[in-house]
């Protein structure tokens, strides 16, 4: 138990990937456990950021939320954790009004280290930090849920690290060598989830599909595992890398009835020269591949969502124009669009031939329309049918809630959060399903 934070409010904050959306609701329950309070708005006293510094655009709103923070209480306690706390200098971080850095792999101690800067009374400059090498500990940071906030869904991080260093990826370097969760403590946590009341987990990490790489337990059957807590009604995955989609994981997901059919997998790209200088690790054709695969197992129902990466340097109208068509013959729903950014320390900085920003603009309007087409498209084809849909929300009778293929439904009814409502959907308006009850 951590003394000195009964009734200290901390504002807590994330930035980026579901990993540290995972991270901040795990700082979440550690805080409230120890007696403080977590008011999402309001007066703090002190407030934890979880940082992403993916992109250089990354790094520029971590710097905007903390100026904001600093402006609304200039003498409250303000802690930086995370990717970006793991590079920044403590000089900027200074300038920028942040009294303590605390890189990754050590967020665990974030609550203990509030209080401690709490009690010495007003905080000094240099900013206190708080890092390690993680290209060398290979410990598994004791971060766990024992309640969600929403009290329907929770995100469970098992994994951590990547080490395949895509080109324009600084994040292997941040986050440290691939470390995966011991099974026994995944399956306390999501007991202690479905207690708690929540029907369904997400598992995430930094390269989810390295779990399980020479162990003994693998990531299907940790599906299998979560399947048999009472009270977990489904599973998902965040995002899973093509290279890791095998046939014995797709035999455990296609044999788990909890595991809902929808996949986010990467593309980053169609165009097979492209993919070679990002070193993504396979071919246009093997990506599609794995698609056809992927439904082969789970339905041709199945919903695709992807990332992919406009402007890379070098890539040409034609590859372009390739990504596009790959979209439309992996039938993709979701699509996130991101203009290319050089992210210093990476090889794919340095690349020649860059494209100029009002063609990556051009580019990246043409990306999001045609993402706009598609998810209207996959979407349209729930209308008239029969879905299942976990409440998330029911606001004076309007309900809101995901489908098991992970589209937004809303509706009107009486069915509280928590519940599954079987709807017939009578429409699709912007890629969310309108439903009777």
């Amino acid at each position: 138990m951590i003394d000195g934070l009964k009734d200290v409010r901390v504002r807590i904050l994330h930035m980026g990937c579901r990993t540290n959306l995972f991270e901040s609701e795990a700082l979440g329950c550690s805080f409230r456990e120890a007696g403080a309070l977590t008011p999402r708005q309001g007066e703090f006293d002190a407030a934890v950021v979880v940082t992403c510094s993916v992109t250089s655009e990354a790094d520029r709103k971590c710097r905007q939320i903390i100026r904001r923070l600093r402006r609304e209480n200039p003498g409250a306690l303000i802690v930086a954790a995370g990717c970006w706390a793991q590079r920044i200098s403590p000089g900027e971080a200074r300038e920028l009004g942040v009294d303590c850095l605390v890189g990754n792999r050590l967020k665990h101690r974030v609550p203990a280290i509030v209080a401690e800067m709490l009690g010495q009374g007003p905080h000094a400059a240099p900013p206190r930090v708080e890092r390690m090498d993680v290209q060398r500990d290979l410990g598994w940071e004791p971060l766990y849920l024992s309640e969600s906030r929403t009290r329907t869904r929770a995100f469970v991080k098992i994994q951590d690290g990547c080490d395949h260093r895509c080109s324009y990826c600084i994040i292997p370097d941040l986050r440290g060598r691939p470390v995966e969760r011991n099974g026994e403590d995944i399956q306390e946590e999501v007991r202690m989830l479905a207690s708690s009341g929540c029907a369904e987990v997400v598992f995430t990490g930094v390269n989810l599909g390295l779990f399980g790489r020479g162990r003994g337990i693998s990531l299907g059957e940790v599906v299998r595992m979560a399947a048999g807590v009472e009270g977990i009604k489904r599973i998902r995955f965040g995002s899973i890398e093509p290279f890791c989609l095998d046939e014995p994981l797709l035999e455990a997901l296609a044999k788990t009835p909890q595991f809902c059919p929808h996949l986010h997998v990467p593309l980053q790209s169609g165009d097979a020269d492209v993919l070679r200088r990002m070193n993504r690790g396979y071919t246009p054709e093997q990506f599609e591949a794995l698609i056809g695969k992927a439904r082969s197992f789970l339905g041709e129902d199945l919903h695709l969502s992807t990332d992919i990466i406009v402007g890379f340097p070098g890539e040409a109208e034609e590859a372009f124009r390739a990504t596009l068509e790959m979209l439309e013959r992996t039938r993709v729903g979701k699509l996130h669009a991101f203009p290319f950014s050089a992210r210093e320390g990476t090889p794919a900085s340095n690349f020649e031939k860059p494209i100029p920003p009002d063609e990556i603009r051009s580019r990246m309007d043409r990306a999001l329309m045609t993402g706009y087409e598609l998810l209207g498209l996959y979407s349209r084809r729930w209308v008239g049918k029969e879905v299942e849909v976990l409440v998330e929300r029911n606001q004076e009778g309007k309900i809101s809630g995901l489908s098991r293929h992970y589209l937004r439904v809303e509706t009107r009814g009486d069915p509280r959060p928590g519940e599954i409502a079987t709807l017939t959907i009578k429409d699709s308006v912007k890629g969310a399903l309108i439903g009777l009850v």
